[in-house]
Parts: structure tokens; sequence; C-alpha cells
């Protein structure tokens, strides 16, 4: 994706057409439209069961922030890496507020 951050009031939400189920401690990802298999796992989990509905990226930074020990610096950073990377991949979709 580019390198402009996205904006802590942006929103994302899963793609449609994503099937997930979960395997053994992994959740498994099938993108619909080029049949790719992804794996998340953790944290990685929890923010894709937070992207289910429309979800700003500072709601789910703090969401993460009061369930996990991570300074909420170090969390948006992370967060913003793999939000990024699950829209470049078209498993999320972003929509600027």
């Amino acid at each position: 994706m580019s390198s402009k951050a996205l904006p802590t009031g942006a929103r994302i939400r899963a793609a449609d057409d994503i099937m997930a189920s979960a395997f053994e401690a992994e959740l498994v990802l099938l993108n619909l439209r080029d049949g790719v298999y992804y794996g998340l796992e953790g944290v990685a989990s929890r923010i894709w069961s937070l992207i289910q509905r429309p979800s700003t990226v500072a709601d789910i930074r703090d969401a993460i922030v009061a369930e996990y020990d991570v300074e909420p610096q170090r969390c948006e950073a992370d967060l913003e890496l793999l939000l990024e990377e699950l829209v470049e991949r078209g498993l999320a979709v972003v929509h600027a507020r």
C-alpha cells in the first residue's frame, strides 16, 4: 500500500467475499475472488473479529490496548501495518471518514 499512514478515523471492515474458519490456534481466511488462503494468529485473529463490522482504526487500537499488554503507540504502528496488508491483499476495505 502507499507510504501514507491510515488515518485513525478511517473505517475498516472485512471484505465481503472472505470465508474464515478456526483451525487449531490459527484463523484461516479464504479469499473467494482469487482462491488464496491466509492465516492469522493471536492478536491478528482478534483484529479480524473486530473488523467484521466497520470500525475505526482508533477504535480497534483502543480495544487491543485494553485487552493486551501493549503501549498505544506500538499498537497503532503494528495495527497500521496489518490493516494495510489486509487491504492490499483484498481481505479488508477502508473508507476514509
